[in-house]
């Protein structure tokens, strides 16, 4: 969910920031590494038990941290970089004794760390990378020939409600017929022929033009909300000429008689439909507005971020005391991660102060009524208390749900969530959710929906009982009628296409593909990755968006991996790769997706087939029943 992470106190001069990351630090005996963390130091000697140092980036933590069996690397992506090409040059000048080119921060691996660890890694390297990555060029890929080639099923619109013309998509679908270019024709001037559509696939629309009956050879595929669109009659009215293909001009004599009875009857969009396109792209939020956003190196509390840019209601926030504006975090403008300003001292949630005293000329805050409204709820009789026992999806690790507690309860019903065996002593990686949230569930939710429970780090009665586990901690389970338990309608099913934000670095949308449906409970898998780098996601998430959504807004797509690609994760050879930028969920380590080499022509796309036993859309039996 969040760009990166660090082991940082509530001081604002200990937590780390994007000039900080870059400071010259004096190095360090090699005998004594020192191991910072919330203002104390610990020293180890050299070799002490439980202690290793990543052979890529210089990390040092705790062994069992560490990833593989030979726990020579922090991290999948470090492992995978030390036999990249794109690192030679890193790794020579380490066993040269030269010093890395990013600096590796090093941490005390206690458990917070333990979660957040590469984080540390990833925030300097993120830093370094800013002003010089650009957005990966989608050249080789194209929706319409993924679709066609793999007999794919696009989400229809009409399931992202938050997305442009998700609320007044109508019924658009096959056999509307649309006035479009005419792309088959000799003319020096532009000209339009009319269409039908023959499949839909979220915005985009396989269309054929009148006339070509059963032939497919000029199909085409092309965004129903672009510009080049048109209700039947436009071209009249724009006095624009129609011009039949010329592959089968000479096919009637009279194309007037053939358009009237082929068209009478027909449908086609809405005369208004363009503006309603227009309208729907109009976004509240605007640059300069300031809000309170989720601190991404300190879960637990909230920090102060200006509006740098908007795209298709997706926000580039930096933090206010970033000067070189580099320190920034991606959100949609409905996501429950942004608040107004004075939102966290109304409920009691903590709040890092800006060094910066007073509002910088031309920032003005956003105003209230423009953030995404949750749920008005009744605490006055029983409610959630700390010490509850409940199950929730891991924010850093969103392939996983886990055991956790509630730590404290603020106001307005919101909730400080932490995963068992794996929090910090000062709750710094406590992180909130609403009552009403959909991420979290009541004991049991896991057993009864066959989905694994990730059990408390470190907790060796396995496999892992509820019951028992109650009886361990004399805790209780927080009562099951204190849950949301709505399921809407939502229209997803499993093996539907759809472009996603990988939550892991949220910058970047991806393809992907719906694997299973719990409910309201999504299973997203990237295409071309492995399934340990799915995620949890609720059906109404800002974060999901209809095929086509990327072009439409302007927004860069992140193409599937090539099969190579994937083969290569796990051969013992690793030369090419398409890999991604370092993030850790809980004691996995795992990448956000971020191709760093063209797409080969010719190479097949990976797409994983799965289904669902409890896929469903209603209410079925989704909680189980507590016993008194």
């Amino acid at each position: 969910m969040f760009d990166g992470y660090d082991s940082c106190s509530e001081d604002t001069s200990s937590s780390s920031s994007s000039d900080e990351s870059e400071e010259e630090v004096a190095p360090l005996p090699s005998s004594l590494p020192i191991i910072k963390n919330n203002g104390q130091v610990y020293t180890y000697p050299d070799g002490k038990s439980g202690m290793a140092t990543c052979e890529m980036c210089g990390m040092v933590g705790v062994r069992d941290a560490f990833y593989s069996k030979t726990k020579r690397f922090c991290s999948v992506s470090c492992s995978r970089s030390y036999s990249s090409n794109s690192k030679k040059a890193s790794i020579l000048a380490r066993l040269q004794g030269k010093p890395p080119t990013k600096k590796a921060k090093v941490l005390q691996k206690q458990p917070l760390v333990a979660k957040l660890a590469a984080y540390a890694q990833y925030q300097a390297t993120l830093q370094n990378q800013a002003k010089t990555k650009a957005a990966v060029p989608v050249e080789g890929f194209s929706w319409g020939n993924y679709i066609n080639s793999n007999s794919f099923t696009a989400a229809p619109v009409t399931c992202f409600k938050h997305a442009p013309m998700g609320t007044c998509w109508g019924d658009i679908s096959e056999g509307v017929r649309v006035e479009v270019p005419n792309t088959d024709c000799s003319l020096p001037t532009k000209v339009f022929w009319i269409a039908g559509i023959v499949k839909l696939a979220g915005y985009n629309a396989l269309l054929r033009y009148e006339g070509f009956e059963n032939d497919s050879s000029l199909d085409f595929w092309c965004n129903v909300c672009g510009s080049d669109i048109h209700p039947v009659g436009w071209c009249a009215t724009s006095g624009k000429p129609l011009v039949p293909p010329r592959t089968i001009q000479h096919k009637y004599t009279n194309w007037k008689a053939f358009l009237v009875k082929r068209l009478t009857g027909a449908k086609t969009l809405p005369p208004d439909f363009s503006q309603k396109v227009s309208e729907s792209m109009q976004y509240p939020f605007k640059t300069s507005m300031r809000v309170e956003v989720v601190d991404k190196t300190h879960l637990c509390r909230t920090r102060v971020a200006v509006v740098e840019s908007v795209i298709g209601g997706r926000l580039r926030l930096v933090y206010e005391e970033s000067e070189d504006k580099t320190d920034d975090f991606w959100c949609h403008m409905y996501s429950p991660l942004i608040h107004h300003i004075g939102w966290s001292r109304s409920i009691g949630h903590r709040f890092k102060r800006s060094d910066i005293t007073k509002k910088q000329d031309g920032h003005f805050d956003a105003p209230p009524h423009l953030f995404m409204k949750v749920k008005d709820v009744d605490a006055a009789g029983e409610w959630f208390k700390e010490g509850m026992k409940l199950e929730a999806i891991d924010p850093l690790n969103l392939s996983a749900i886990c055991v956790a507690t509630i730590r404290k309860v603020l106001a307005d019903g919101y909730l400080m969530i932490g995963i068992d065996g794996s929090e910090a002593a000062d709750g710094s990686d406590w992180f909130c959710y609403h009552a009403t949230s959909p991420s979290i569930f009541p004991v049991g939710f896991c057993e009864i929906n066959m989905i694994e429970l990730t059990p408390p780090r470190g907790y060796a009665k396995l496999p892992f009982k509820w019951f028992d586990y109650l009886r361990e901690t004399d805790s209780i389970a927080a009562p099951v009628k204190l849950f949301n338990k709505e399921v809407p309608n939502h229209g997803f099913h499993v093996g539907m296409k759809l472009e996603a934000v990988d939550l892991m670095e949220p910058r970047l949308v991806c393809v992907a593909t719906v694997t299973r449906i719990i409910h309201r409970l999504l299973r997203i898998h990237f295409d071309g990755w492995e399934d340990e780098y799915d995620q949890w996601v609720d059906c109404e998430s800002p974060d999901l968006y209809p095929v086509g959504w990327c072009q439409l807004t302007g927004y860069q797509l992140q193409p599937p991996a090539p099969q190579s690609s994937r083969d290569s994760q796990s051969s013992s050879s690793k030369q090419k790769k398409k890999a991604k930028s370092q993030q850790y969920k809980g004691h996995k380590k795992i990448t956000s997706l971020q191709l760093k080499e063209e797409l080969l022509d010719g190479e097949e796309y990976s797409f994983l087939q799965g289904a669902s036993d409890q896929e469903s859309n209603g209410s079925a039996s989704y909680y189980i029943k507590q016993e008194p």
